[in-house]
């Protein structure tokens, strides 16, 4: 995606807040600028979703859940797209919040179809080879 620059005027306490992610992030103004803008668009565009810090940084999720959009989407997948199945898996969350997690998908599909495919290469062998300490022989 190119960039363009654009001036643009902000409130001093939206300033701040901005430089103070970045200085705890270790990030420029600009790029946490940016991804506080693309996370609010994102946000507007699909409601019921929001952004939290993860493990392997911030990712939406499906808002007043704790799931993170891929693994609604991997599990809609594994029962072919079929909602009702996926309403069974998911009973305890609401209608709205399942749509909200497809309309997410759709909206920003290789984002999400990126994430499920990480997600899908820690297999067993995988997680010891880099987690050496969860083996049986450690604990």
């Amino acid at each position: 995606m190119r960039a363009v620059q654009k001036s643009l005027r902000i409130p001093r306490e939206v300033l701040e807040e901005i430089e103070r992610i970045a200085h705890e992030s270790n990030r420029d103004f600009s790029s946490v600028a940016k991804a506080l803008l693309t996370e609010a668009i994102k946000m507007r565009r699909c409601p019921g979703i929001v952004f939290a810090d993860g493990v392997t940084g911030r990712r939406a999720k499906v808002a007043g859940t704790g799931l993170e959009v891929w693994e609604i989407i991997a599990t809609y997948k594994s029962v072919k797209e079929d909602f009702k199945r996926l309403r069974k898996a998911y009973h305890w969350l609401t209608e709205q919040q399942l749509r909200a997690a497809i309309g997410y998908y759709i909206a920003y599909r290789d984002e999400i179809e990126r994430q499920i495919e990480r997600n899908e290469l820690w297999s067993k062998g995988a997680v010891i080879k880099h987690h050496p300490y969860l083996s049986r022989g450690c604990m």
